[in-house]
């Protein structure tokens, strides 16, 4: 069970650094907060390796390891991570994170393909279930429907599914790299070196895909933020859901990891204050019993 345990937390982490990364874009930019993010959170995980004398971790990988933790990178943390800062900025928390969290029945289609991995019935049920839960999290009342068509329905939308879509294949490559050295200090270096390699590639592109360089004008409380939902997401979900793939299967692991919208909601109505209606409770019920049913099998 502690692969599971491992990926619910992971769900809690990323509800977290959702509230943060939302933040942060209403005084920033999308693409310069993912390179103040990417840039200063992997010097923070390189600190914490020299500081605990780990560094060494990062030479133990094979090749055709760092090949998928860098291709899971660019694919996930600069593509999809971008992707998601814009659905963010676009359409707010409540409607981004459901919609990107669709990215489970994607992975059963990935991990069946690259990684061979068996999906069961109860599984499949299982992720289902959590993204209609999903669906219905997404879901508002009829004034808000109205608001929702000029934002939702269109790029944000969009964005969005491009975001799961994207973090699907980056996660199975991430399964893929875990599996092949199977030990948590191998793990850590994984995800390490993957922030590191985006990194690098947003710093050297920056003047390019950040013409403006925004990132160099933020203000000291905004790249606090960034650090902090980088460190929260990137550090320890990234980490946690690395350990899920150790003791368990990326069909199991991957669907669990989507309960964040149940917690995003919770964080709504106790930090927000946001209404509740009958389709949040459903759904948040749904993502509970379809988390369960993994679980129990």
């Amino acid at each position: 069970m502690i692969g599971e345990f491992a990926a619910l937390g992971a769900a809690i982490s990323w509800t977290v650094s959702a509230l943060l990364y939302r933040k942060a874009l209403s005084e920033t930019k999308p693409v310069s907060a993912n390179i103040v993010r990417l840039t200063l959170t992997s010097a923070v995980l390189l600190a914490f390796l020299v500081a605990t004398g780990m560094l060494g971790v990062l030479a133990s990988p094979p090749t055709n390891v760092v090949v998928l933790a860098d291709v899971s990178g660019i694919i996930g943390l600069g593509l999809g991570d971008t992707l998601y800062m814009i659905s963010l900025k676009m359409i707010g928390v409540t409607r981004a994170v459901p919609v990107t969290c669709t990215y489970p029945l994607f992975n059963l289609l990935w991990v069946a393909l690259l990684a061979g991995e068996p999906i069961t019935w109860s599984v499949a049920l299982g992720a289902v279930v959590i993204v209609l839960g999903i669906w219905l999290l997404s879901l508002e009342g009829e004034k808000d429907t109205l608001d929702a068509q000029k934002k939702v329905l269109g790029r944000g939308l969009a964005v969005a599914l491009a975001t799961a879509l994207l973090w699907s294949v980056s996660i199975a490559m991430m399964g893929l790299a875990v599996k092949e050295t199977p030990n948590l200090g191998d793990a850590f270096a994984i995800n390490t070196i993957r922030i590191l390699t985006i990194a690098v590639s947003f710093a050297i592109s920056a003047p390019i895909v950040d013409r403006g360089l925004g990132f160099l004008k933020m203000r000291r409380r905004t790249v606090v933020t960034l650090i902090a939902g980088g460190i929260v997401a990137l550090g320890l979900g990234w980490f946690l859901l690395s350990i899920s793939f150790i003791d368990t299967l990326q069909s199991r692991a991957v669907p669990i990891s989507s309960a964040t919208p149940l917690f995003s909601t919770l964080a709504g109505i106790l930090l927000l204050h946001e209404k509740v209606n009958v389709k949040n409770v459903m759904g948040s019920i749904m993502i509970v019993a379809g988390v369960f049913t993994i679980f129990l099998v």
